[in-house]
This record gives C-alpha cells, sequence and structure tokens, in this order.
C-alpha cells in the first residue's frame, strides 16, 4: 500500500498509516549509495552523451 503525502494530508491519517502494519516494505536507498563506480569523472561522461547528439 503507498500512501501519498502531499500539504492536505493530516497527521492523524499519516500515524493511522504508520501503525497500521501496510508499510513494511521499505526502500533502503542507501544501500545502494555509491554503488556504481565509473571508470571516468562525472562530467566527461556527460560531455560524451552530449556530444552523441551532433
Amino acid at each position: 500500500m503507498v500512501l501519498v503525502i502531499n500539504k492536505k494530508t493530516s497527521k492523524r491519517i499519516l500515524e493511522k498509516f504508520l501503525k497500521s502494519g501496510n508499510n513494511k516494505r521499505v526502500f533502503n536507498a542507501k544501500k545502494y549509495s555509491g554503488a556504481i563506480h565509473f571508470s571516468e569523472d562525472a562530467l566527461s561522461i556527460q560531455k560524451q552523451m552530449r556530444d552523441e547528439w551532433q
């Protein structure tokens, strides 16, 4: 289940969702932090990609 949170979402609804147990599957973004290693720096790769269009 996904809960979309915006400015109109009340605190009561948010607390109810968190206590419901439907939020067990949480994406851990820190797990993938720094997982991709490139042989070149990002700026040179970006320049190469932009030059492909010309």
